[in-house]
C-alpha cells in the first residue's frame, strides 16, 4: 500500500489556520487593534468600508517597525511578545501567537506602512495571498499603518457565508466597543464609508462607558470594588430596574482582556436574585485583577475564553462584591429589625418644638340633667398649630318621634313620584339568539378562554391566540404595505446606540408599513410621531427593546423573511398577556378573529394555541 499521508501545502495550512483566527471581518479588526495596544499607541483609528468587505484599515502611532521586523510579523509563529514556553504564563499583552498578520495575509490583499521613531524612512510592505508583492522604503508618519482590502478573495466560500453590511458592522462594532471600553487612555476613533461613528476622547473608565452607550447610562451606573489577595475587581453593575431582555452590555474582564464567561456571568445573576424580571439580564461592566499565572489564556484560538486556578473563590467574590453594591447604594431592599418607625419624626415637624395641649372642662355641665345647656364647638389650639378641640353636639330632642308611622305607611305616599322600569323596552338582537351569545364564552384564572362548540369544548390560551391574530395581520400590512397609524400629539424621544440604531435603520421599511411615522432618525437618537393603533406610547420602550433583543443575533437577508420575523416580534410585544381582564365582547372578537387566521391551531413560535374537549372526553372523566 503506497504512503497516504502527506504535507500540506504552505498556502493551505495558511488557509486552515486562517479559519481558526480569522472568521469575519470583525476578527481582523480585533487583531488589528490589539496590535496597536501593544505597540504603545496613544491615538489609534479604524477605518472600515463596506462592513469590512473591502478595506478595514487601523493607524496607530505607536513604535512602529524596521524593515527586517516588517517583513518577519507576516511569517507564522513569529512573535515579540514571548521567547520560551514559561512566559504563556505571565502574559502581559494582548497577540502572543503570531498567527494574525500571517493568517490575514493569506485571505486578503494587505498593505502595511510603518516607521519607528529616530528614523527618516520607513517600509511599504503588500502583500496578496501569503506572497510579498513589494517592499520598498517610503516616507510615511511614525507608528503603523495596515490596510486588509478584499478580505476572503482567495476563498468565495468564506465570503458568501458574511452577513448583511448592517450585522458585520455591528460585529465589527462590538470589538472596537471591547477593545476601547477597556483602555480609555487612548484616543480612539472609528470611520464607516467615510463618516466617524465613534470619537472616544482620553478619560475614565466610566466616562469612556457614557461615551460609548450615550448619557442616559450614567444614571444606570452603580460602581463596584473589592480588593483581595485572590482577584481585585473593579467596575460598574446597571440598576435593576435598567436590565434588559439582551444580554448587549455585560463585559467581563480579565487582566485588560475581554472574556466570555457563562460561569462568571452565572455570579453577576445570582446576586440580582430577586431583583429583575425572569426574562431580563442584568447589564455590568467589571475589570478583574488576576495573578498571569494562576489563569489560561491560550485555551482557544480567540483568547475570549479562559481558565482559572480557582474560579469557585472568584465566583463567590463577584458575586459577594456585586451584592454589596446594591445594598451599599440602596439598590436593594433592605431590613433594618432595629428601627423603630413609631421614633421617627415626621419631617413637617422636624424643626418644631412640642406643644402641649390645652383642654377646656365646662365645669356646669350635668349629664343628667333633662335638657343640658348647648355647647358649640369650642377650639383650644394654640396659634402655634398644636393641640386638641372638643365638641359637644346639641341633643335632637324627641328624636323617637321621627319613625312614628312608617310602619304604617301605605303606598300613597309614593304618588306623583315614577320609577324606571328595569325591563328592557328592546333589543339589537331577538330574545332566543340573545339567550345564545350569552354566557358562551368566559375567563379562566385571567389566562384561557373557554369557549363552547357543538361537540363539546374549547380551551384557548389567550396569549398565543392573540400572537397568531397580530401575527398575521401585521404580516399582511407590510405584503401589501396598508398600514395604519395615529399621529401622536407629542412625538416620543428614544436614545440608543450606533450599534442598535443601525438595527432599526434595516427594520425602518418594515415598521413604517405597520403603522410607525419616524420624525428625526439620527444618530442615537429617534423620534416617533405616529405609532399603530394597537400600540400605547406607554409600551414602546419595551416594544423596541424586544425588538432589538430578536434582531441582535442576525438580521436574516431575505426581505420577506426579515418582514416575518419583524411580524412574529410585534405580535408578541403588543399581544395581551396572562393575567389581564377580557370582558365577554373582548372575548368572543378574539374567538372569532382566531378562527378567521390561516394557522389558528398554533402560534407564531409554533405552540399550541388551543385544546378542544369533546363531550366524551368529559363522560369519560365521571365513569
Amino acid at each position: 500500500m503506497g504512503d497516504v499521508i502527506k504535507l500540506l501545502p504552505d498556502h493551505v495550512a495558511n488557509q486552515i489556520a486562517a479559519g481558526e483566527v480569522v472568521q469575519r471581518p470583525a476578527s481582523v479588526v480585533k487583531e488589528l487593534l490589539e496590535n496597536a495596544i501593544d505597540a504603545g499607541a496613544q491615538q489609534i483609528q479604524l477605518i472600515v468600508k463596506e462592513a469590512g468587505k473591502t478595506l478595514i484599515q487601523v493607524v496607530d502611532d505607536g513604535k512602529g517597525m524596521g524593515t527586517t521586523d516588517a517583513r518577519m510579523s507576516f511569517e507564522r509563529h513569529a512573535t515579540s511578545k514571548i521567547e520560551k514556553a514559561e512566559d504563556l504564563f505571565a502574559l502581559q499583552t494582548k497577540g502572543f501567537r503570531g498567527e494574525a498578520l500571517a493568517s490575514i495575509a493569506a485571505i486578503a490583499h494587505v498593505e502595511m506602512n510603518t516607521r519607528p521613531e529616530g528614523e527618516e524612512l520607513g517600509t511599504r510592505l503588500v502583500v496578496e495571498g501569503s506572497k510579498v508583492v513589494s517592499q520598498e522604503s517610503a516616507v510615511v508618519p511614525k507608528g503603523t499603518s495596515i490596510q486588509v482590502k478584499n478580505l476572503f478573495f482567495n476563498i468565495p466560500a468564506r465570503r458568501n457565508f458574511l452577513k448583511s453590511n448592517q450585522v458585520e458592522l455591528r460585529h465589527i462594532t462590538d470589538e472596537f466597543h471591547r477593545v476601547a471600553l477597556v483602555h480609555p487612555n487612548i484616543n480612539f476613533r472609528f470611520y464607516h464609508n467615510g463618516s466617524e461613528l465613534f470619537h472616544l476622547p482620553v478619560s475614565n473608565i466610566r466616562q469612556r462607558i457614557v461615551n460609548i452607550f450615550g448619557t442616559k447610562t450614567n444614571e444606570k451606573l452603580v460602581p463596584v470594588t473589592e480588593d483581595t489577595h485572590v482577584v481585585n475587581i473593579s467596575g460598574f453593575i446597571n440598576k435593576p430596574e435598567f436590565a434588559r431582555k439582551s444580554r448587549g452590555e455585560q463585559f467581563f474582564f480579565v487582566n485588560d482582556r475581554f472574556i466570555k464567561s457563562s460561569y462568571l456571568n452565572h455570579a453577576v445573576s445570582a446576586a440580582f436574585e430577586g431583583l429583575l424580571k425572569s426574562d431580563t439580564f442584568p447589564g455590568y461592566f467589571l475589570f478583574l485583577e488576576v495573578d498571569p499565572g494562576s489563569v489560561d489564556i491560550n485555551i482557544h484560538p480567540t483568547k475570549t475564553e479562559v481558565k482559572f486556578d480557582d474560579e469557585h473563590s472568584i465566583y463567590a467574590i463577584i458575586r459577594a462584591a456585586v451584592k454589596h453594591s446594591l445594598g451599599q447604594f440602596q439598590v436593594a431592599p433592605v431590613l433594618d429589625f432595629e428601627h423603630d418607625e413609631n421614633l421617627q419624626t415626621p419631617y413637617g415637624y422636624k424643626d418644631k418644638s412640642a406643644v402641649l395641649p390645652k383642654v377646656t372642662v365646662d365645669a356646669g355641665f350635668n349629664p343628667f340633667a333633662e335638657e343640658p345647656p348647648k355647647m358649640a364647638t369650642t377650639k383650644t389650639a394654640s396659634a402655634s398649630g398644636g393641640g386638641f378641640s372638643t365638641y359637644k353636639p346639641e341633643r335632637a330632642p324627641d328624636w323617637q318621634s321621627l319613625y312614628v308611622g312608617l310602619d304604617q305607611a301605605t303606598p300613597e305616599v309614593l304618588e306623583g313620584i315614577t320609577i324606571e322600569s328595569e325591563t328592557l323596552t328592546g333589543s339589537i338582537f331577538e330574545e332566543k339568539e340573545e339567550e345564545t351569545v350569552k354566557g358562551t364564552t368566559f375567563q379562566l384564572r385571567r389566562k384561557y378562554i373557554v369557549t363552547t362548540i357543538k361537540s363539546g369544548m374549547v380551551i384557548i390560551d389567550q396569549g398565543r391566540a392573540h400572537q397568531r391574530v397580530l401575527y398575521e395581520k401585521f404580516l399582511k400590512n407590510i405584503t401589501v404595505q396598508q398600514g395604519v397609524s395615529q399621529q401622536l400629539l407629542f412625538p416620543i424621544e428614544l436614545e440608543f446606540t450606533l450599534s442598535e440604531i443601525g438595527i432599526l435603520e434595516s427594520l425602518r421599511e418594515s415598521m413604517e408599513k405597520t403603522g410607525f411615522v419616524f420624525g428625526a432618525f439620527d444618530a442615537g437618537k429617534l423620534e416617533l410621531v405616529g405609532l399603530p393603533p394597537l400600540a400605547s406610547e406607554q409600551s414602546v420602550p419595551e416594544l423596541f427593546e424586544g425588538l432589538l433583543a430578536s434582531f441582535r443575533e442576525g438580521i436574516p437577508h431575505d426581505g420577506f423573511s426579515q418582514a416575518d420575523v419583524f411580524a412574529k416580534q410585534l405580535g408578541k410585544s403588543l399581544a395581551v398577556r396572562t393575567g389581564e381582564v377580557l370582558d365577554e365582547a373582548s372575548q368572543m372578537a378574539l374567538v372569532h378573529d382566531l378562527f378567521a387566521c390561516k394557522e389558528p391551531q398554533l402560534s407564531p413560535f409554533n405552540k399550541t394555541v388551543y385544546i378542544t374537549l369533546s363531550e366524551g372526553d368529559i363522560d369519560k372523566k365521571f365513569m
